[in-house]
């Protein structure tokens, strides 16, 4: 059974979480060589921080200071997936790992936030963890998308012109 968090604890996991995820994609992007996913990671990296602000607007603690600061510090180097993405970096596989990285972690997102909404009394907050799960599943429809673009897989625009061949 899942440990049960007080909202505090909750949100204060999220901004963690969220703040990873947008330094994962910062240096993900400014690694990749390929301009499209380059595009993609940076798109994902802004949205990361409308989700940091959306929980930072409910943080009653001081542990993270103000937005604006947190936003800016260092990234967490000791971060598993962050840690992952730098070994791909030096192996020259920025894009297609680090878009394997990103489906892991953006499926473990909506899986947590998923948990952590269900336990959120305040439907003000509730509503904000149920926002971003749903936001995840559309960056988790994009980054399999680029993936596969990346890939040279079969895209789903493509499906049509090879169901009729």
């Amino acid at each position: 059974m899942g440990r049960e968090y007080s909202l505090q604890e909750a949100i204060s996991l999220a901004i963690k979480a969220e703040k990873d995820s947008m330094d994962f994609y910062r240096r993900a992007a400014s690694s990749a060589k390929n301009e499209r996913a380059r595009k993609v990671l940076d798109m994902l990296a802004n949205e990361e921080v409308g989700h940091l602000k959306a929980f930072f607007d409910h943080y009653k603690g001081s542990e993270f200071g103000d937005l604006a600061s947190y936003i800016n510090s260092p990234a967490d180097k000791k971060n598993p997936a962050y840690m992952k993405l730098e070994r791909a970096i030096n192996e020259d596989m920025v894009e297609q790992k680090a878009l394997e990285l990103a489906l892991a972690e953006e499926k473990d997102c909506i899986g947590q936030y998923t948990q952590l909404a269900q336990g959120v009394v305040d439907p003000t907050v509730r509503s904000v963890f149920e926002r971003v799960v749903k936001e995840t599943q559309v960056h988790y429809a994009l980054i399999e998308s680029e993936y596969a673009h990346i890939m040279g897989m079969v895209h789903e625009s493509d499906q049509d012109i090879f169901v009729r061949e």
